[in-house]
């Protein structure tokens, strides 16, 4: 106390003063318990409340799926006559297929090593100081090539990979999830954007159409576009025309997040003062190099979190494949739930899938947080 008397009745030239301790009870976790939790009676209330259904509901939790679980079991009835928990056994031998689908077991280092490389890819993009960056974006920009031949292997135009071939069809479980998710979210923003800058634009036939195909798109349910894809599509296609399953939905899923990316980034569009078109006109930029220098970054940064929430919404929409014919993780679930041995166990598969989804949708919502703030002008939130 005495040395801050001191500091305190101490001259200092302007600009020199140190910085004081702050005040007793503004800082530190008692006062952000008595801000958050203890702030007046009704947000002391909900807190008690909070924290009596957290104890009737946590404990039970745990002694179910950790303490009591069983991990090593041949079947549902041996996980019974061991115990009343979890039984992670049916996990434990179904991950695999959970993952791959029915990719050929010799060949599943190519889908391992494509996941490396997307997140090498994925990571040049997002990461603004990883090193050698610029290499890796341009590694980034021809990755989905590079992840097609790996993937799919076989011959591409009469040139052979050197791989095996394997079929779409093989393809299933979380690794149709991440390439369904991916393709749609990587393809989705650059068709939005330009469908957005068409239909702002000023010549009138590109925007008639991109409003047609805006309106359209969000007006049909994704399910009924996928069930075009996989059935009516045919129809409208030459006799003995080949047009592989995945690509179709692929494509479907890609145009469907495009309409309602092409929205967002609109509405980040018409949010722009009229100030700065006039001051790309004013410096003498054409309309691409004002739209890519000005216009577009900022309404892009308006644009993020309804873009991150149209992704996330993608990435779960994913699930939607099953129902024609594509065994994703719920297709696999429901076909492994059909074994007598594990008939019963659907809580912990359909829990697994679910823990799959909320961590990568949840590192999406804290990664679109994180931009914001780092883009954010005004005061730190």
């Amino acid at each position: 106390m005495a040395s801050d008397n001191a500091t305190a009745t101490k001259s200092y030239e302007p600009g020199t003063h140190p910085d004081m301790e702050p005040p007793v009870l503004t800082s530190g976790p008692i006062f952000w318990l008595k801000e958050n939790l203890f702030g007046s009676i009704t947000s002391t209330i909900l807190t008690l409340v909070s924290a009596y259904l957290l104890w009737l509901i946590v404990p039970p939790f745990l002694d179910w799926a950790v303490f009591e679980s069983i991990v090593n079991a041949g079947s549902r009835s041996e996980c019974q006559e061991t115990a009343d928990g979890a039984c992670w056994a049916f996990i434990k031998e179904r991950y695999v297929l959970l993952i791959y689908g029915f990719y050929p077991l010799e060949e599943r280092w190519r889908p391992n090593l494509t996941f490396i490389l997307m997140c090498t890819a994925i990571a040049s993009v997002l990461w603004e100081q990883m090193p050698a960056r610029r290499h890796f974006l341009r590694f980034a920009a021809i990755f989905p090539i590079v992840a097609a031949l790996l993937l799919l292997g076989g011959e591409w135009f009469g040139i052979s990979t050197g791989l095996k071939q394997v079929t779409t069809d093989q393809f299933g479980g979380i690794l149709l999830t991440i390439i369904i998710g991916v393709t749609g979210i990587s393809f989705s923003l650059p068709i939005g954007i330009v469908l957005a800058l068409g239909r702002q634009g000023h010549l009138p036939i590109v925007r008639i159409v991109c409003v047609l195909f805006i309106e359209f798109i969000r007006g049909v349910p994704l399910i009924t576009l996928l069930f075009v894809a996989s059935t009516m599509l045919n129809y409208f296609l030459p006799p003995g025309t080949q047009f592989d399953l995945l690509l179709r939905v692929l494509i479907m899923v890609t145009l469907f997040a495009s309409a309602y990316i092409a929205e967002s980034v609109r509405g980040g569009l018409q949010a722009m003062p009229k100030g700065q078109y006039e001051a790309a006109d004013s410096m003498g930029l054409k309309y691409w190099q004002s739209m890519r220098l000005i216009i577009l970054p900022q309404a892009l940064k308006i644009s993020i979190p309804a873009i991150v929430n149209i992704f996330i919404g993608l990435y779960k929409d994913t699930t939607l494949v099953v129902v024609i014919g594509l065994l994703d993780p719920l297709g696999v679930a429901d076909m492994s739930l059909a074994d007598s041995k594990w008939q019963g166990l659907s809580t912990e598969i359909y829990l697994f899938i679910a823990l799959f989804f909320f961590i990568c949708c949840f590192s999406m919502s804290r990664y679109s947080l994180y931009l914001e703030n780092k883009l954010h002008r005004g005061h730190k939130r």
